[in-house]
């Protein structure tokens, strides 16, 4: 993808640095860690498991607090808000797609989608409005009324992807979308989110240990043991064979 960047980036990170302790133990999860993220990207976070990609992601996401450094979403200092203010930057502006796909059971597809638009108290109508738009969006439309356990994997992660757009988020956050999925399921979802991205014209950070789903980011940002190493292209990222 030749995507060129344009205007103020929607996500600025600066100098993240993270250390998780265990007694004397100390393990450094982020190292310094700068990037900018400009609006209508979707950039793909890879390396090895324990590299420091969910780290990053909550960070981001106002999850957890980074021992220096700070992020900025849309104007906002994720890492100055109170918890007041993450709940509301969490509900308006940053949506999130997690590898367990963090369904409610009991509730339906729609149902489920639905939930964020309840919490913001939507109107019934503009949220069953949206609840249909989202769904047809994702491939789901002949699916509103089942409930996860009547869903394949891959049709469960389409209902997270809707259900994270309800409120029209400006940052998409998916941690590992594919990693419970199969190759071919894995691709079509994040297939699924380059669309979303042009479509409503959202940013997303994503973190993928799947070289094959790379060559779908604008840019890919690649950390080994916490820190950034230099940038290459989706191509130069994929292992040659």
């Amino acid at each position: 993808m030749n995507h060129e960047p344009s205007g103020e980036p929607l996500l600025t990170v600066e100098g993240l640095r993270k250390v998780y302790r265990t007694g004397p133990k100390e393990v450094v999860a982020l190292r310094d860690v700068s990037f900018s993220v400009h609006p209508g990207e979707l950039v793909a976070v890879r390396g090895r498991s324990g590299s420091g990609k969910t780290t990053l992601l909550n960070q981001v996401g106002g999850l957890d607090r980074p021992d220096a450094g700070r992020v900025v979403v849309a104007g906002n200092v994720v890492t100055d808000l109170p918890e007041s203010e993450l709940l509301r930057l969490r509900r308006d502006v940053i949506g999130f797609v997690f590898q367990s796909f963090g369904l409610i059971p009991v509730l339906s597809a729609a149902e489920n989608v639905g939930v964020p638009m309840r919490l913001t108290r939507t109107p019934v109508a503009e949220r069953e409005e949206r609840i249909g738009v989202l769904l047809a969006m994702v491939g789901l439309e002949k699916h509103v009324n089942q409930r996860p356990y009547e869903l394949s994997g891959g049709q469960q992660q389409r209902v997270a992807v809707a259900r994270a757009l309800a409120n029209r988020p400006r940052l998409l956050i998916a941690d590992e979308p594919t990693g419970q999925l199969d190759s071919g399921t894995g691709r079509q979802i994040m297939q699924l989110l380059r669309a979303v991205v042009r479509s409503e014209g959202v940013t997303a950070l994503v973190a993928t240990h799947d070289p094959a789903l790379l060559t779908l980011a604008d840019r890919v940002l690649e950390l080994h043991d916490g820190a950034l190493v230099p940038p290459r292209s989706p191509a130069e990222a994929i292992p040659s064979t």
